[in-house]
């Protein structure tokens, strides 16, 4: 998988590129910046994600996506967190595959960042997990993060088989055996 394209997009104030990704299955996807405006597409893709992929991305039995949850994710200020999308423009309307974030969130250290990516199950295993994790630790390492790390499911292999390919070391949670914690030194 290569980028084949990097364009500039302003968001929030702040210039922040986009890719155009060829997929494993030779399929294109845009990689973006999540925003505001895209609340509707956020909404609809964590409604898309099986249950079992809801459970792995927020660790809990979420059915539905609340406003305060959607408007928490596309409502970024880009200093301390980011989102991408990956999104599938064919249908004229902006669809969401999978999204990945980053926050620094208060009461973090500023060179640490949490991280997180879910891909919509249908789309899993064609290379956006690694699109979008690839690009968030290429801003996050530009940005003077030096530090990433996720909280996972202990059951969850896609995370577990990501994680390594990424270089994230896996560590159980010591708070919760059914809990891993991946963390990467960038």
């Amino acid at each position: 998988m290569a980028s084949i394209q990097s364009t500039d997009l302003v968001s929030a104030g702040n210039e922040l590129p986009a890719w155009s990704e060829t997929l494993r299955d030779g399929s294109q996807v845009l990689i973006r910046p999540i925003r505001s405006q895209d609340a509707p597409a956020e909404r609809a893709f964590i409604e898309a994600l099986s249950p079992d992929a809801r459970h792995n991305r927020f660790l809990g039995e979420v059915r539905q996506a609340s406003d305060a949850m959607v408007k928490h994710f596309v409502e970024l200020d880009f200093v301390h967190e980011l989102g991408f999308a990956a999104v599938d423009q064919s249908g004229g309307a902006d669809v969401f595959l999978g999204v990945g974030r980053y926050s620094t969130g208060p009461g973090i250290n500023p060179t640490s960042c949490e991280c997180a990516v879910s891909v919509l199950d249908a789309w899993q295993g064609r290379g956006i997990g690694t699109a979008l994790m690839t690009h968030l630790i290429e801003v996050a390492k530009s940005r003077g993060i030096t530090r990433m790390w996720s909280l996972d499911a202990a059951e969850n292999t896609k995370m577990r088989d990501l994680a390594h390919h990424l270089g994230f070391e896996r560590k159980s949670d010591p708070d919760n055996s059914s809990q891993v914690v991946h963390t990467l030194e960038i």
